[in-house]
């Protein structure tokens, strides 16, 4: 079997885009935009669950120093 994949011409491997090999098409452009787009999409994604990691972290440190700072015993 790997034998057969070694002796295929590399053609057969590109897509229907790539197999063209025209860069300055307009099929090229679209699927340029599209992986701006999907790359876009991603890092906002990704983003956004930092920053909502980063507002747990902040907000169980100041519910930990708070719950702290009642157990200390007071001055009087």
């Amino acid at each position: 079997m790997m034998t057969l994949v070694i002796f295929l011409p590399a053609k057969i491997f590109a897509c229907a885009t790539c197999f063209g090999g025209t860069i300055d098409s307009p099929m090229a452009d679209g699927m340029n935009w599209g992986i701006f787009t999907l790359l876009a999409v991603i890092g906002t994604v990704l983003l956004t669950f930092l920053t909502f990691l980063i507002h747990i972290i902040r907000k169980s440190e100041a519910l930990n120093a708070a719950a702290e700072k009642s157990l200390e015993p007071s001055k009087v």
